[in-house]
């Protein structure tokens, strides 16, 4: 590479039709932007808790929680089992809980997961603080073309406590989350759209991005170094692949909300669509997104609390024989056994998401090791706010210690949060109603 070329951080390709292609963090930018490994921050939610069966029924390897040996070596859960190849990336918490969360409405524990929300005002949409991933935003945000990435099964914000995102601005108001794959991709990967005539607007939807700048990489590539060349090629393959499975995406776009009582659904009627497809869909966006480096902190809604919103129904669409929502209320042993299947649907998901991210080479590592990966839900059984299962993935290059299962008396959320915004590098002295950073030996300074 000639030492008098240099590209700009927020360079594009243009191609055919005004197409335009966001590039990734590439050698020929300068040591400004490539001199260290991001840090990077996503929270996955799910909602109405993990399956935590009842003794009397018998089916305790079904917890969401591990089991311990006394080596010291815990035991996966069947719902888990499909994480355990990432033993080593990932670590659960056991004992959790924000103080707030037994004051308010069960049903408000999504809106506090990220910002430990005190009840100053008790007021549904008024009481909140600041979230997790816009605090690290903030720090994060003049890396990266986006400063945080807002996503949820629903899209919007919702309403009330049930809430359609779990992100919260500085300000503690609930910031609308995206749902739909293609207005995400376009939005992130071909640039400012807003100066191109309707023409342009519809080539970009009969072509396909790779082959458009095909010409314009091609040029780019002769100025490059053997590096940069490499994670181009890199870049462009994983981009083609995750291009290539939108359309099916789509037939998300026009899914309305729930409106009745899905119990009364017809379980023999055709499913709109699988939901695993669309979980991976935007799972893979994520990933995609982080290797590109647009933003650094991001936050997937998988559903709603109260069985609000399209996926309370993705149950069915499985096979299992309730609603989500309705599942997360079972005590017999076959509803328990059910919900613990669901879980075990989304630990699959989970697993395909940091198979991506261990895919996806950094400079120093992968981008899971410089990720940290927060995966859990605001309540344990029937909207218990204590004991909130919590699992910790990735950050290996930021001194996280994994294949743990550390069980607190009873521990602050909270301190979880400021623990993993050390370990990213902000060096603030609390967060919400932290006492101190997290115990035990997931977190340590890097």
């Amino acid at each position: 590479m000639s030492k008098s070329f240099q590209l700009d951080r927020r360079a594009f390709l243009r191609g055919l039709g005004g197409v335009t292609l966001a590039l990734p963090a590439l050698d020929a930018m300068g040591a400004e932007v490539t001199g260290q490994s991001p840090r990077r921050f996503c929270a996955i939610y799910t909602a109405n808790g993990m399956s935590l069966p009842r003794a009397e029924n018998g089916i305790s390897e079904w917890s969401w929680f591990p089991s311990q040996e006394k080596d010291g070596q815990f035991v996966f859960g069947m719902s888990t089992q499909p994480l355990s190849p990432f033993r080593q990336q990932l670590s659960f918490l056991g004992g959790l809980h924000h103080p707030s969360g037994p004051k308010a409405d069960p049903h408000t524990c999504s809106d506090m997961w990220l910002t430990g929300a005190p009840l100053h005002n008790p007021k549904p949409g008024t009481y909140n603080t600041a979230g997790l991933d816009q605090v690290i935003a903030l720090h994060t945000k003049q890396y990266c073309r986006q400063p945080s990435l807002v996503l949820s099964i629903d899209a919007g914000t919702g309403f009330l406590s049930r809430t359609g995102t779990i992100s919260y601005s500085l300000e503690g108001r609930p910031i609308p989350a995206e749902n739909n794959p293609r207005r995400i991709f376009d939005r992130l990967f071909r640039g400012d759209r807003s100066s191109l005539s309707s023409e342009h607007e519809k080539l970009q939807r009969r072509i396909r991005l790779v082959d458009a700048v095909a010409k314009s990489a091609k040029s780019l590539d002769q100025q490059l170094g053997k590096s940069d060349r490499e994670r181009m090629d890199q870049y462009l393959t994983s981009l083609n692949e995750v291009e290539s499975r939108l359309v099916a995406s789509e037939r998300w776009i026009d899914v309305p909300l729930k409106q009745q009582d899905y119990s009364h659904l017809n379980l023999d009627a055709s499913s709109e669509g699988e939901p695993g497809e669309y979980y991976r869909n935007m799972l893979d966006l994520i990933a995609l997104v982080f290797d590109a480096d647009i933003t650094r902190s991001v936050t997937f809604m998988l559903n709603r609390e109260d069985g609000m919103g399209i996926s309370d129904t993705f149950p069915l669409k499985l096979g299992l024989n309730k609603t989500h929502h309705n599942l997360s209320h079972a005590t017999d042993k076959e509803g328990q056994l059910q919900f613990a299947k669901y879980d075990r649907f989304l630990s699959e998901q989970i697993a395909h998401f940091l198979g991506k991210l261990s895919e996806y080479k950094d400079r120093q590592g992968t981008v899971l090791d410089n990720t940290i990966v927060l995966f859990g839900s605001g309540a344990s059984t029937t909207h218990n706010p204590r004991n909130i299962p919590t699992l910790v993935a990735g950050g290996a290059n930021m001194g996280l210690k994994h294949g743990h299962y550390w069980k607190s008396g009873e521990s602050r959320m909270s301190n979880v949060h400021l623990s993993i915004l050390r370990a990213l590098g902000i060096e603030q002295e609390s967060f919400a109603d932290s006492t101190g950073t997290a115990g035990g030996p997931v977190f340590t300074r890097s």
